[in-house]
């Protein structure tokens, strides 16, 4: 009887493991016409983590052959990226930084981009779209656009300038400059997947 048995059983496993969800091929809008974001290191965490379309999984990120722990301040904000978009042939997707409390790894949220910060790591152009949660009673940060995150939360702003540029002393990381909720928007077009 048992020889019966182990096939199905075998076949139960396999299915189960082929029904992983592909986070990188969820829509970048929900059916409400919301943008989507994939949180892949919660904040708080020291430990980055990344999501491997190959794998289907979260895993540690690598550098120097190790795991990648980030020797500063843990993150500030939850860091993630935004599905259905692609930056380099490697299938990255474009950067979400999401200002609420923590949200573990794999959630997908509801969120409105309120401006995008621009990096330079090792001598490239890096994008940040920051976000904040699209449904109000999820918000700690009450601003929805640019203009309100400068004007009633400029020290969130100065906090993640500093926190890039120094999280990662051997990237060489500069700040470059911010851009509103608009351009944020533009990019997330630019690099959607058709």
């Amino acid at each position: 009887m048992k020889s019966y048995i182990t096939p199905y059983l075998t076949l139960l496993a396999l299915l189960l493991v082929s029904c992983k969800t592909d986070y990188a091929e969820l829509p970048t809008y929900t059916g409400n016409e919301q943008l989507q974001a994939v949180i892949e290191t919660p904040a708080g965490s020291n430990h980055r983590l990344i999501y491997d379309q190959e794998q289907k999984a979260f895993v540690n990120d690598i550098m120097a052959g190790q795991d990648r722990v980030v020797q500063f301040l843990p993150y500030p904000a939850n860091l993630g990226f935004i599905p259905s978009t692609e930056i380099n042939r490697n299938g990255k997707g474009l950067e979400v930084l999401v200002l609420s409390e923590r949200l573990e790894t794999g959630t997908v949220a509801e969120v409105l981009p309120v401006g995008l910060m621009q990096l330079e790591t090792d001598g490239e152009l890096q994008h940040i779209v920051v976000a904040v949660p699209a449904r109000p009673s999820e918000r700690h940060i009450e601003a929805t656009n640019y203009r309100a995150l400068s004007v009633e939360y400029p020290a969130v702003k100065k906090i993640l300038e500093e926190w890039f540029a120094n999280a990662n002393p051997a990237a060489n990381t500069n700040f470059v400059g911010w851009r509103d909720e608009r351009f944020a928007e533009k990019e997330i077009q630019r690099w959607m997947r058709l």
